[in-house]
């Protein structure tokens, strides 16, 4: 049997270890080798020709593409269940790139009222002054149909939303989009494609910053998209024009973090379910935003379409951004840091990281109060974390 029919009975974990390669050859290399060069040598002029013309495939130089780069995009998009992928320097560039590769001056964008916070100060500051229109509609798409226009051209949405882990029904959202010829975009950073698939539900984008659960040790800024092979074509060329390409040395070691996704998606999943049922029964606790529990609105829909509910959460500090701030200030097993999706478990207050520079409208159109603090439940023994989350509230 070939290894392209058995790879169609592959399940994620193994796409995630070995997709994008042939290692079976005779001295061929068990990890990822690194392509360390910014260009790469033509045959003779006529090959030159070919790729001026568009004809040839070959690499020419990084920021075009890498050989190491392709490998970790053949590797996200057989994950996502797309036809191709890209990766970018950063989770903005990914974003950034990809709506500008649909969008111009005049045209409108749906978007989500909970977004991270880098994504909304882009459509909120800079579309304006490239005359795009931003319109927000809430995670459950209430009046959505309102909003459509014929200029509209995007429908984009975060599912699970940061930071407090609402979500869109994706089926819903795909179907609005294609209903009126929306190109339909899903950040993806939260769930990854080991707990949801936004392409199956017939959307035409997926997004991740890569620097979260993807690469997984925080030791990268990663970005990708994935999509159809036209769809990724055209944000290959906003890339190039844009600059935000990959480093060959982040491709390595974004590849070495997929290769452990499934088994650290399921410890995050763990220890969160557990974290979470601690959290909601503290005390000085008003309100924990997690999918897995019964008590968050969005319960029922994140059983149908997730796999598991992931490690991310927030919870509401009874008393507002003084005891929220105590608690930061005490943890010991919990870092506090920003980002998330690492081995390690952090905690942040949304309003100084991801969400600073925003009014308080805005702050609670995103959900986020002065005593929200956002947790990336990492892979420690859940023993010790729920320890420390209780003398840290004490």
């Amino acid at each position: 049997m070939t290894m392209k029919n058995t790879r169609k009975r592959w399940k994620s974990a193994t796409v995630a270890i070995h997709a994008g390669t042939d290692r079976h050859g005779v001295n061929a290399a068990v990890g990822l080798p690194i392509s360390r060069t910014s260009n790469f040598t033509f045959v003779d002029t006529e090959e030159m020709k070919r790729w001026a013309e568009g004809k040839s495939k070959a690499y020419i130089y990084t920021r075009y593409g890498n050989p190491t780069l392709s490998v970790v995009e053949e590797k996200l998009a057989e994950l996502e269940g797309g036809e191709a992928a890209i990766v970018t320097a950063s989770g903005m560039a990914a974003i950034s790139s990809t709506l500008l590769a649909h969008l111009s001056a005049g045209d409108e964008v749906i978007a989500s009222t909970q977004l991270y916070g880098g994504t909304y100060r882009l459509m909120r500051d800079t579309f304006p002054r490239l005359g795009i229109v931003v319109r927000h509609v809430t995670p459950d798409l209430a009046g959505i149909e309102l909003l459509v226009t014929p200029r509209t051209r995007v429908l984009y949405v975060e599912s699970p939303t940061n930071p407090v882990l609402r979500l869109v029904d994706l089926d819903k959202a795909a179907k609005f989009a294609r209903r009126h010829g929306l190109v339909a975009m899903a950040d993806n950073t939260f769930a990854t494609p080991l707990l949801q698939r936004p392409l199956e539900f017939g959307f035409h984008a997926v997004l991740h910053s890569a620097t979260k659960y993807l690469g997984g040790h925080s030791d990268i800024i990663a970005g990708a998209a994935v999509g159809s092979g036209e769809l990724i074509g055209k944000v290959r060329e906003m890339i190039i024009e844009l600059g935000g390409s990959m480093d060959p040395g982040a491709g390595f070691l974004l590849d070495r973090g997929i290769k452990s996704l499934g088994v650290r998606v399921a410890r995050h999943s763990e220890n969160a379910m557990k974290v979470a049922r601690f959290l909601e029964k503290h005390p000085r606790v008003a309100r924990v935003h997690y999918p897995g529990l019964k008590s968050h609105p969005d319960h029922a829909l994140a059983r149908r379409q997730m796999k598991a509910f992931g490690g991310m959460m927030a919870f509401d500090v009874k008393g507002g951004l003084a005891p929220a701030r105590r608690f930061c200030d005490r943890v010991r097993v919990f870092l506090l840091a920003a980002s998330l999706g690492g081995v390690e478990s952090l905690v942040v207050l949304p309003a100084f990281s991801s969400h600073y520079n925003m009014s308080e409208a805005e702050l609670r159109t995103a959900g986020v109060t002065a005593g929200t603090v956002r947790v990336s439940v990492g892979l420690e023994d859940a023993e010790d974390l729920i320890e420390d989350l209780r003398q840290a509230l004490a």
